[in-house]
């Protein structure tokens, strides 16, 4: 029997979109489809395949209105920010950019003697497993780096965000990109895994989960295919006794309560010094107080439901035992009558939190932060580092000095000066522990779905 997978609107609990999982021979098909087209697709110039992947990247730009409304439908994010097409357009160019950079040989030697050097060949097949809190951005972080260099990609998108691999490939396919070249697929967790036991693919990405990471892991053990994969955080935020407390709120709050806290990078712990932290307090209840909750579609909402139900329960629960253990809630209920008790969740910020309370601990994925008093950057650096998560950090300072010297002692991929939240193409975008392994973005994103290709030749005898 067909296995039909489902998203759940959490704006109205109805079925928003189903499509059936792929039976295992029409996926196996897909796989080998892609590696036929994927040596074409490589013979091609790289400016030929870059300006397809960029019109197609124009193509998605040209189906905002209705992409922006079916993000809505899909996984709860306001319409009035607009989708994702900022953070798309941005990558996208930047990687297109650097993608002959990225790809030009290493040359050691090219004498009448001798040519040495090192070319980048792509993988094959790239398969990308993408999540739903970002759906468009954390995919093509990987598709536009992966076809440039010449690679297929086979996508496998979150049931939550049904639609958007869809999307992708209407946008591709109409910017030139060949249909076998990028393929987009429905799978169940049985298919995703039996596909990459089965050594089909030269790369696979994932996005998501520890607990999906090591499904991920454990499918692939022994088949030596290479893995990115980036599974969330529990972001710290570190205001410093000289830092601009007003522009420290305002940052760090969005970077807390933007998309619902539903953000692998988002804010979800803060340290702050003592001689500020009344103040800081004070300020972020009134920034959070200002927000809005209520239906994605209504241009005065600022706040939407979360993606699903079971989600927000995990914020429900770990705020609910912070409490019990002694936290203080500073948000109150009347202040946010929409929360219903299922997707549509009221924001929070705790105080009288400590290490021993999973909100401080654990990935919330929701609009709650935990806030502390630190005495000084020992104490704040040992918090930052309690942690079984390293992706990002967000130090608040004027000394640059200062924050340089305390993020090479932070356990981390990226550390932030006076900023948080974000994604710099030019850099790249990795973590250590539990958040994973692998880099998206810079010329290592290139490197990712590259390999190396040494070239010894004596062109003469000796």
């Amino acid at each position: 029997m067909t296995r039909m997978i489902q998203c759940i609107s959490p704006v109205d609990g109805r079925v928003y979109a189903e499509r059936p999982a792929l039976a295992p021979e029409a996926a196996d098909a897909a796989v080998a489809r892609a590696r036929a087209a994927q040596r074409g697709w490589a013979a091609r110039p790289l400016d030929e395949r870059r300006r397809r992947v960029l019109d197609g990247i124009a193509a998605l730009n040209a189906m905002k209105d209705r992409v922006v409304e079916e993000l809505a439908w899909q996984m709860g994010r306001p319409t009035r920010y607009g989708g994702e097409f900022g953070g798309i357009n941005e990558r996208a160019s930047y990687m297109a950019g650097i993608a002959e950079e990225a790809l030009k040989p290493l040359v050691a030697e090219d004498s009448d003697r001798f040519t040495r050097m090192i070319e980048r060949d792509p993988v094959g097949v790239v398969f990308v497993i993408a999540p739903w809190n970002y759906p468009y951005l954390t995919a093509l972080n990987t598709i536009v780096p992966a076809l440039i260099a010449g690679n297929a990609v086979i996508l496998k998108h979150a049931s939550q965000t049904l639609l958007v691999g869809e999307r992708l490939a209407e946008a591709l396919h109409a910017g030139g990109v060949p249909e076998d070249v990028f393929q987009n697929i429905v799978l169940d967790h049985a298919g995703t895994e039996r596909l990459i036991a089965n050594r089909s693919f030269g790369f696979v990405n994932f996005t998501g989960s520890v607990a999906g990471g090591q499904a991920i892991e454990r499918a692939a053990a022994g088949t030596f295919t290479p893995l990115g994969l980036e599974l969330g955080g529990k972001d710290p935020g570190y205001v410093m006794e000289d830092a601009d407390i007003d522009w420290a709120v305002d940052v760090l709050m969005d970077g807390a309560m933007y998309n619902a806290g539903q953000c692998c990078c988002g804010i979800e712990r803060i340290y702050v010094h003592r001689r500020h932290f009344d103040d800081f307090v004070e300020k972020s209840v009134k920034w959070v107080n200002a927000l809005r909750l209520g239906n994605p579609f209504d241009p005065e909402t600022t706040l939407g439901p979360m993606a699903n139900v079971r989600f927000a329960r995990v914020v429900r629960e770990q705020v609910a035992e912070a409490v019990a253990a002694g936290a203080k809630p500073l948000i109150e209920r009347q202040n946010f009558p929409q929360d219903d008790g299922g997707a549509y969740l009221m924001p929070q910020i705790l105080v009288n939190v400590d290490h021993s309370m999973r909100v401080m601990r654990e990935e919330s994925f929701g609009p709650v932060v935990g806030i502390m008093p630190v005495a000084d950057d020992e104490e704040a650096l040992r918090l930052m580092n309690d942690s079984p998560y390293g992706l990002t950090a967000s130090l608040w300072t004027a000394d640059p000095e200062r924050a340089l010297a305390l993020g090479r002692r932070i356990e981390t991929g990226t550390v932030f000066l006076n900023r948080a939240d974000y994604v710099d193409p030019a850099v790249c975008w990795t973590g250590c522990k539990d958040t994973g392994r692998g880099g998206a973005m810079s010329i290592l994103g290139y490197h990712a779905v590259t390999r190396p290709r040494s070239y010894h030749f004596r062109k003469v005898k000796p």
